[in-house]
């Protein structure tokens, strides 16, 4: 499969940046198993890719995505995948960790209804902005499911706290821009016409960084999330940082540093 050859997703690159788009407007972009299989195609080709650095993650049209396409999933004539040998339930859980595990920092851009599934694309991103018409919530126990899906009873927590993560997950209920943005769900809330904008703006400040840096930034985040402890992170850094204090770019970032002048970054 190519990144052109995409019918659910759309890929636009611009550089060290990928734009990639949900692209089913006219069903909210809800989920179905050739999305599921264009994002895991999409996602496992990050792993390797040198040129792609910054991901910026949105939904085409009025929703950033509403979750599973629940008419696509009850059709009988759809291919079931039998994902980590837990049938759909496992191909679509493995798009959230390969989200993790990609060393690009993927930057979600919400705007109307993120549930479910949708919502749980959201939460394993590394930033999240909102439009001011974002409403997320955890759709899965509307539908007589256990909210505990996709990730989210592990990603939600960590950033919200227990409190409000256990509010969401027990009653479905939803949770709009401005309280997602006190809640520090996201990290900024802007009008839905300036988000694409806002987005770059925060992936060209990531630019800025050198290659490594900003891939052993994003691993060495994700390991401290769940260290046991201190010294299992100082671990991490100390690996990470010897690793990028012997790069060519570490060299030429303290020369422009002393020399008052942007870096010069070259990946090597």
């Amino acid at each position: 499969m190519q990144l052109d050859q995409y019918e659910t997703l759309s890929v636009e690159r611009d550089g060290a940046l990928d734009k990639l788009w949900l692209n089913r407007p006219e069903a909210l972009n809800a989920i179905t198993t050739q999305m599921v299989t264009e994002l895991r195609h999409y996602f496992d080709h990050l792993y390797e890719n040198d040129r792609t650095r910054v991901v910026l993650l949105g939904g085409r049209g009025s929703a950033f995505c509403a979750g599973l396409d629940i008419k696509s999933a009850s059709d009988p004539s759809v291919p079931r995948p039998f994902g980590a040998g837990m049938g759909f339930q496992g191909y679509l859980a493995e798009v959230y960790i390969k989200m993790r595990r990609c060393p690009q920092p993927i930057i979600s851009l919400i705007q109307g209804p993120a549930c479910g599934g949708g919502f749980a694309f959201a939460l394993a991103s590394d930033v999240r902005i909102a439009a001011d018409t974002a409403k997320m919530n955890a759709a899965f126990i509307k539908l007589g499911l256990s909210a505990c899906d996709m990730g989210t009873s592990y990603f939600l927590p960590r950033l919200v706290g227990t409190s409000i993560a256990s509010e969401l997950m027990l009653t479905g209920k939803f949770i709009h821009a401005d309280r997602c943005l006190r809640t520090n769900l996201v990290s900024e809330v802007v009008p839905e016409d300036a988000l694409l904008e806002t987005g770059k703006r925060y992936a060209e400040e990531m630019l800025l960084a050198s290659p490594m840096g900003l891939r052993l930034t994003k691993e060495g985040l994700n390991v401290a999330i769940d260290a046991p402890g201190l010294e299992a992170a100082i671990a991490v850094e100390n690996r990470n940082q010897v690793l990028c204090s012997r790069t060519k770019d570490a060299q030429e970032g303290m020369r422009a540093f002393i020399e008052k002048r942007p870096p010069v970054y070259q990946g090597r």
